[in-house]
């Protein structure tokens, strides 16, 4: 393929995952952003679960750009990857409940630490649905961040930058978009320093790479990586800091056991998954 064919073909590849992303972050905002102004005493009244609703923005910018690049064909494959659970009990174990594992393992040391069981009650806690058990608010973390989120970052978008991208690359250029993606929720949900955003991008590319090890090792399970990602957030999420920081450091410890020894082409032991429009 000569040159300028390739640079013709990889700016037209491109076009599609720019309006994914754009579509991504607009579709978000219009949840998040009067929450942002609530936050800064600007707007009131404005209601809290605004925040889980824009989770799906990503879900729903895959499902409007998908038709446009692939036809039915594309929105076939979304609904195919998030509906894949052949992968194997144990990527479904792995899924599901790694990171509750850290998560019991975190608190297990902080009874022995403190004497009490207190950090436990953290999980499955969801601040806008207050009234939610631990088992109700982890399906709720899966099916709202989880699937809401990963039908877009590793259903739609990270195919098409691992067909341009090595795994390792296109996971940092996901992270990082995907970081900026949150960045309304700092002024009414996160705390705002430089620390504190520092600490989230990397935990957030960490996250990003551990979830391409996922996606690429299931043969592209949409549903995998929602499992993970909706069990992160119901162990995170429960508001003790101890915990959480706990829990994202096991994260950035798996990123450099899986590019350490995977290599960064691929970031597992099969195959990366790429799509081109």
């Amino acid at each position: 393929m000569t040159s300028e064919r390739r640079s013709w073909q990889e700016k037209n590849m491109s076009r599609p995952t720019a309006l994914y992303f754009l579509l991504a972050y607009a579709l978000s905002w219009c949840a998040w952003v009067p929450l942002a102004l609530q936050g800064q005493v600007v707007l009131s009244g404005v209601p809290t679960w605004l925040h889980l609703a824009g989770a799906f923005g990503p879900l729903l910018a895959a499902f409007i750009v998908a038709p446009w690049t692939a036809g039915r064909q594309g929105v076939r494959d979304l609904f195919s990857r998030m509906m894949r659970w052949r992968i194997g009990w144990g990527w479904l174990l792995i899924a599901a409940f790694s990171p509750v594992a850290v998560f019991g393992v975190v608190v297990l040391v902080m009874r022995l630490v403190t004497g009490t069981w207190q950090a436990a009650s953290g999980f499955g806690q969801v601040a806008e649905l207050p009234g939610l058990g631990w088992l109700a608010g982890w399906l709720a973390w899966i099916f709202t961040f989880g699937l809401g989120e990963e039908t877009g970052w590793r259903g739609f978008a990270l195919p098409r930058l691992q067909a341009r991208h090595s795994a390792r690359d296109a996971s940092l250029i996901l992270g990082l978009l995907w970081a900026g993606w949150h960045a309304p929720a700092f002024f009414y949900n996160y705390e705002l320093s430089l620390f504190a955003v520092v600490a989230f991008v990397v935990s957030i590319i960490a996250g990003a790479m551990v979830l391409t090890w996922l996606f690429n090792s299931t043969g592209g399970s949409v549903l995998a990586t929602a499992l993970w990602h909706g069990s992160y957030n119901a162990a995170v999420a429960g508001g003790d800091a101890a915990v959480s920081a706990a829990v994202t450091a096991a994260v950035i410890l798996a990123f450099i056991l899986i590019v350490r020894r995977y290599g960064p082409e691929t970031l597992s032991h099969r195959p990366k998954q790429a799509l081109v429009d």
